[in-house]
C-alpha cells in the first residue's frame, strides 16, 4: 500500500514538472498531473528507455520528458478545439 502511494506522489510530481516544461500545465489539476505523470512515464520509457535515477519504478528523466511531450500535445489539441469553437 505504501509503495502505491509513493508511486502516486512521484507520478504527480512528474506530471507537474512535465506540465511546467511543456507549457500551460497539465489539464485537470492534481488528478490530471497524476495521469500525465503515468502516461508520460510510459511514453518516455518507450522513446528513451530507462536511464538516470529511478524512484518508485519511474526512470525520472525519461518520465519527465515524456510528460512534457504529452502536455505539449494536449495543449495543441485543446488549443485547436477552443479555436474551432470560437469560430462557430
Amino acid at each position: 500500500m505504501l509503495g502505491f502511494l509513493v508511486s502516486l506522489i512521484v507520478a504527480i510530481v512528474i506530471g507537474l514538472i512535465g506540465g511546467a516544461i511543456g507549457g500551460n500545465g497539465a489539464p485537470g489539476g492534481i488528478i490530471g498531473s497524476m495521469v500525465v505523470g503515468f502516461i508520460g512515464a510510459w511514453i518516455g520509457h518507450g522513446l528513451f528507455g530507462t536511464w538516470g535515477p529511478d524512484i518508485a519504478g519511474f526512470a525520472i528523466f525519461p518520465a519527465i520528458i515524456g510528460a512534457a511531450i504529452l502536455v505539449f500535445i494536449l495543449s495543441l489539441i485543446f488549443r485547436g478545439r477552443m479555436g474551432s469553437r470560437s469560430e462557430a
